[in-house]
């Protein structure tokens, strides 16, 4: 999908401007920016029925913001966003997840509206919170899980040694679905990877024997295809163009179910999970170091896989068969 300036035609001017700041200067994803210009239009759209602007039977989906204000922006009040995120909550049936991008979504606009281009004198949302979010353990593949993924390749696919390489790195490296799909064969260099993650910020993953036996034979197998068009990219489909993302999750989706594993809802996200598991697991990684690893902007987004070694603690102890032993009472 691509995202031209016409994309955003149904924008007021001062939104345009903010969703193209996001994707030039601040470097956020794409599907970041688009996820954004859904929630702020709803936003608008709404102010425009709070603020009496339209009928009040008007069909939200319907209502034109093109002729949007800053001044109708910096009217809203902490209570026009708290009706407005009930309304989406009651309406819309939105979870606390979608309700907290459409918070940070709207906080982001009044920042950039107050701090960067000064339209507004003062910030309406400052103290806007984000919504209680219930963080749930991340769900990752057992190591012997990992084995029967492993083995369920077939040897004989002429794309076996592409396929099982991905694999390789997915479950050893923690790479994104967006960064298998992006590397490219310079990416590769003696025993590192560099990779390219959200908002465009590079980082070096240092690889271990199996990641660079994987890409070392994939490799040599790769100058013997016979069309290649798309000359750097390191993944090639059978046109010789870049494996897209949607390719390299149906690939894994497939060899999940070879392996038994496809009714337990893992994903290539999922053998992102695995690895950091894995690492903090069995490798004895400090934290700040998996965070460096994984790419990931905030520490707590890295802590939650200390939970999950804490789970397994707690679980390996109620597991040990005199976990229910109790001893016998003295009869009186």
């Amino acid at each position: 999908m691509s995202y031209t300036p016409s994309d955003y035609t149904d924008c007021p001017g001062f939104l345009r401007d903010y969703l193209f700041y996001l994707l030039t200067i601040k470097g956020r994803s794409k599907l970041t920016v688009e996820g954004y210009y859904v929630d702020l239009r709803t936003y608008l759209r709404f102010l425009h029925i709070q603020k009496k602007l339209v009928p009040a039977d008007a069909v939200l989906e319907e209502i034109d913001i093109t002729d949007s204000t800053v001044d109708l922006v910096g009217s809203a009040t902490l209570s026009d966003v708290y009706e407005f995120l009930n309304y989406v909550f009651s309406a819309k049936a939105n979870n606390a997840n979608t309700r907290a991008r459409k918070v940070s979504a709207i906080r982001g606009l009044y920042k950039y509206l107050t701090n960067n281009v000064h339209l507004l004198d003062s910030n309406p949302v400052e103290n806007l919170e984000l919504p209680a979010v219930k963080k749930s353990l991340p769900t990752y593949l057992t190591l012997e899980q990992c084995y029967e993924l492993l083995g369920a390749f077939d040897t004989s696919d002429p794309y076996y040694k592409r396929d099982y390489c991905m694999v390789i790195l997915f479950l050893n490296c923690g790479m994104r679905l967006s960064e298998m799909s992006g590397l490219n064969v310079n990416s590769y260099r003696e025993n590192t990877l560099r990779v390219l993650g959200k908002g465009n910020k590079e980082r070096m993953l240092y690889l271990n024997d199996a990641c660079m036996s994987a890409l070392n034979d994939y490799l040599e197998e790769r100058k013997q295809y016979k069309k290649i068009v798309d000359q750097d990219a390191m993944f090639l489909n059978n046109r010789g163009q870049r494996l897209g993302q949607r390719r390299i999750q149906q690939i894994i989706t497939e060899l999940l179910q070879k392996a038994g594993l496809s009714h337990m809802g893992f994903s290539t996200h999922k053998l992102r999970h695995t690895a950091a598991t894995m690492m903090y697991q069995y490798g004895d990684v400090n934290v700040k170091v998996l965070q460096e690893i994984l790419g990931h902007e905030h520490l707590n987004t890295t802590e939650i896989y200390t939970h999950v070694a804490n789970t397994q603690k707690e679980n390996a102890m109620a597991s040990n068969p005199l976990a229910n032993y109790h001893r016998k009472k003295n009869k009186e």
